[in-house]
């Protein structure tokens, strides 16, 4: 039974090394901590070059995505993958317009302008420039099932509120981790442009 013990410890270490070496090898996108407040961080992004699908199923549109950078564009091309992927949120409006459908994101690595960028191969996939811009971001851990993004991004937007931070456009959900990375290790955030 002891050696069992010991087998099963050995092998759930060398697992976690795996998955932190794993998690550690897709590079983040650079930005630059400008303050905090109340577990709120305060972040200035560069412009961005963003490969994104419209898709109310994330799966599809990560399938879209990883294709793409894996070489289904124009010079057949791989192209590194960043963290974080980028999920708008699927906020109800006012009627008669209602948000049904979602966006999913890639980031495109540091460096690659949108004139560099190779072109998609399939034509969901758009490649989309992103100006440099503010953001506010709330973190927290999870496999971030839609009902604890409600809540998070809730509980962002009502700091701001208290901090009289001025926001625009909607919110959105940054995840940094690999699917089959256990929900205890994951890193998410929801975030939402802010003027400063």
């Amino acid at each position: 039974m002891r050696t069992i013990l010991l087998l099963a410890g050995a092998l759930a270490g060398i697992l976690l090394i795996a998955l932190l070496v794993m998690v550690t090898s897709v590079g983040t996108i650079p930005y630059t901590v400008t303050g905090k407040s109340d577990g709120i961080e305060y972040r200035h992004y560069p412009g961005l070059v963003l490969a994104t699908v419209d898709s109310a199923d994330d799966n599809a549109g990560f399938n879209l995505l990883f294709a793409y950078i894996s070489g289904s564009n124009r010079p057949k091309e791989k192209i590194a993958m960043t963290a974080p992927v980028i999920t708008s949120q699927k906020i109800p409006m006012t009627a008669p317009v209602v948000s049904d459908r979602g966006t999913m994101s890639f980031v495109l690595p540091a460096g690659i302008t949108r004139e560099e960028s190779p072109d998609p191969t399939d034509s969901r996939v758009r490649i989309v420039a992103v100006p440099e811009r503010d953001i506010a971001v709330l973190r927290f851990s999870g496999y971030a099932p839609p009902e604890d993004v409600e809540t998070e991004t809730s509980r962002l937007l009502e700091g701001l509120k208290n901090e009289n931070v001025v926001t625009t456009g909607q919110p959105f959900l940054m995840r940094y981790d690999f699917p089959w990375t256990p929900g205890f290790l994951r890193r998410n955030e929801v975030a939402i442009e802010i003027r400063r």
